[in-house]
């Protein structure tokens, strides 16, 4: 499964059941959510909420991501800026080490039938 059909499925997975445990125990504790002095039935109060903390989930997800992208970016840009340094030093040894290895590769006899 990919990365952003797991985040979709765990929104609607959170929305269902921050709807169906927020209703029944708004009716099991009778609890009234009042917006001004205007009453706001059970359904559109938990979907509310639960649209606001999946919203913020989902910004904190963002956040997270790009910071944690950005650092990992770096941490690659720093190791292959050491690797192309190292290859940049190294390359006369490492050219005779290939020749080398080339020069005394045994080489596999065809086989007949």
């Amino acid at each position: 499964m990919t990365f952003f059909k797991s985040l979709i499925l765990a929104i609607l997975a959170t929305l269902f059941l921050t709807y169906v445990l927020g209703t029944s125990l708004l009716e099991l504790l009778n609890v009234s959510v009042y917006m001004g002095e205007e009453l706001i039935e059970p359904i559109k109060a938990i979907s509310v909420s639960a649209l606001v903390v999946v919203l913020l989930v989902v910004i904190a997800l963002a956040i997270v991501l790009s910071v944690f992208g950005s650092i990992i970016f770096i941490g690659l840009l720093i190791v292959g800026s050491v690797v192309m340094v190292a290859v940049g030093v190294f390359w006369p040894v490492l050219l005779i080490a290939f020749a080398i290895w080339f020069a005394t590769k045994e080489k596999s006899k065809p086989q007949y039938r």
